[in-house]
């Protein structure tokens, strides 16, 4: 896939008359980076292409607010993430889920999972990262697996730095715990 400056795709989607053609730049130099954002904390693959969904059409209505002082990854991760745990809010909320899916634990129905190609570590990393709280589990993943930059992230979420590396640390330590806790 070819990939298009950031600078380039601003301007295209400034001007009315190319607006739609650089969304759909955007779009496709994007969309797996975020998926994978997105999918790291809604965990389902069908969730995360819902939501991956609604993060683009909230970022095209949003067009005008994008002044482009930001990377348009940064402004897109904000608006992604955003939605996934507005998502898991929602779903807390109103699980939908049976009793029989929460007996199961989170690593056995990663497992059960046929979009899921990971190991039974991985699911229990996936478990131990699910039982953090919103801020320390985004920022970890956003450190952990995409590996950002705490200054990007601090675009993303609107933290401060410092706060920034006492969630991820703490996260890292909870997690080191459940695995002790678990082996």
């Amino acid at each position: 896939m070819q990939q298009h400056d950031d600078e380039q795709i601003k301007a295209l989607i400034k001007d009315q008359k190319t607006r739609r053609r650089g969304f759909e730049m955007m779009v496709r130099q994007y969309s797996e980076q975020l998926y994978w954002q997105v999918r790291r904390i809604v965990l389902t693959h069908e969730d995360s292409n819902d939501v991956l969904q609604n993060a683009f059409m909230k970022a095209w209505t949003s067009l005008d607010s994008f002044h482009g002082d930001s990377k348009i990854s940064t402004w897109l991760s904000r608006i992604a993430i955003n939605e996934a745990l507005d998502f898991t809010r929602k779903q807390k909320n109103h699980p939908l889920q049976s009793t029989d899916d929460e007996e199961l634990g989170l690593a056995n129905q990663l497992m059960a999972d046929n979009y899921f190609d990971g190991e039974e570590t991985e699911a229990q990393l996936q478990e131990a990262i699910a039982q953090l709280p919103e801020v320390q589990k985004t920022v970890f993943m956003l450190r952990y697996y995409d590996e950002m930059k705490y200054s990007e992230i601090s675009k993303i979420l609107g933290t401060s730095e410092g706060g920034l590396k006492a969630s991820y640390h703490i996260a890292v330590k909870k997690i080191s715990e459940f695995f002790k806790k678990n082996d």
